[in-house]
């Protein structure tokens, strides 16, 4: 909305400004920072009256007692804060913007469905596990397919890897299934992260953190020849919307630190993973995704390995799944597990960032 003013306005001024997708990101931040930080106490008093049984706690997992009460459903506080700043301050003629936008809020409706379930059953288990999936691998390759349409031909479907310059796979169509799986993985890995106070939403900033910059690179075609990198035209603009998110991430975490006062439920697990998984796509930086976002992926992999060999033997390989509870059955405190994960986070997504250069 403010980038159309800009337009409008002969040059010059403080107006001028807002052509800048480094001052938009700014203000951007700014502003889903603030009502995310004004709009947390109403919101959780609202979801307080009306789910007063909280969050579900798992039987089978450690003592959280303290937990039980904890509204959830708070990924509609950091949604709401971030389509708002998105409407102020992103380019909406943009596509790229709105593709991300919808994919976040259609992951976000999901997840609302299964918080529903959830706190209408009085259990933890919602939507059966495989028709999320499917549905989120159906949101997925919508993504795809938008991206096959967005993107100039000599990018369309093509596959990128790091550390090697000129070194592409064209997918075609296969594109589009390969972009199902990032994004619907990106979305339920988050997910299965999102465990103890504070746990997710560090890493989800500084994954988004991570692409924003890579974002704002492929968006520049100086910055894109200087490091090897495939230009992505109007990429850029998606820097506005990791910004966002940096911004609502850090007022819902006022909230959410030990000991949260509000979750985040699959409402904003999975719509905040579905979207910097989309984001990854559009960007052309699948297989960085997975080193940035390396602790969501090992997250996912300790679940796997934990109901394979389950099957195979009748008994568990980790004390319990995924890998955040198995250290608190060994005796870690939770604010040690959380510190340690978000440590873990920065150094997989400054290696991320590394690899931009390493060509």
């Amino acid at each position: 909305m403010l980038y159309m003013l800009a337009e409008f306005s002969e040059g010059g001024g403080i107006l001028n400004l807002l052509r800048y997708i480094t001052v938009r990101s700014g203000g951007a931040l700014l502003t889903s920072l603030l009502i995310g930080f004004l709009l947390g106490p109403p919101v959780t008093a609202c979801l307080q009256r009306r789910f007063p049984q909280g969050n579900p706690i798992r039987d089978d997992g450690p003592d959280h007692d303290d937990k039980a009460g904890t509204p959830t459903m708070g990924g509609i506080l950091i949604l709401f804060s971030m389509t708002v700043s998105l409407m102020i301050w992103a380019r909406l003629d943009n596509l790229y913007v709105w593709v991300i936008a919808l994919t976040g809020l259609a992951f976000a409706g999901l997840g609302m469905i299964d918080d529903l379930s959830k706190l209408k059953h009085k259990s933890s288990r919602g939507v059966p596990g495989r028709l999320r999936l499917l549905v989120g691998l159906l949101i997925g390759g919508l993504v795809g397919w938008a991206a096959l349409l967005l993107h100039p031909a000599e990018l369309s479907g093509v596959l990128t890897f790091p550390f090697v310059k000129d070194l592409y796979l064209p997918l075609g169509f296969l594109f589009i299934a390969l972009a199902a799986l990032v994004v619907a993985g990106s979305a339920n890995f988050v997910n299965l992260t999102d465990g103890l106070d504070g746990l997710a939403i560090v890493p989800i900033m500084i994954a988004g953190g991570a692409l924003g910059v890579i974002a704002y690179a492929v968006g520049r075609i100086d910055f894109a020849n200087y490091l090897g990198v495939l230009y992505v035209a109007g990429a850029g603009e998606l820097t506005v919307i990791t910004a966002s998110l940096i911004g609502a991430g850090l007022g819902f975490l006022w909230y959410n630190a030990p000991p949260a006062s509000i979750f985040m439920g699959d409402t904003g697990s999975l719509g905040l993973g579905g979207t910097i998984g989309a984001i990854a796509v559009l960007i052309k930086h699948e297989i960085i995704y997975a080193i940035i976002g390396g602790l969501f992926v090992v997250t996912a992999i300790s679940v796997m390995i934990q109901v394979f060999y389950f099957r195979l033997t009748g008994k568990r390989f980790f004390r319990m799944a995924p890998l955040h509870h198995h250290f608190e059955k060994q005796g870690w405190q939770e604010p040690q597990i959380v510190i340690r994960f978000w440590i873990i986070a920065l150094i997989l997504a400054l290696l991320g960032l590394v690899s931009l250069k390493v060509r």
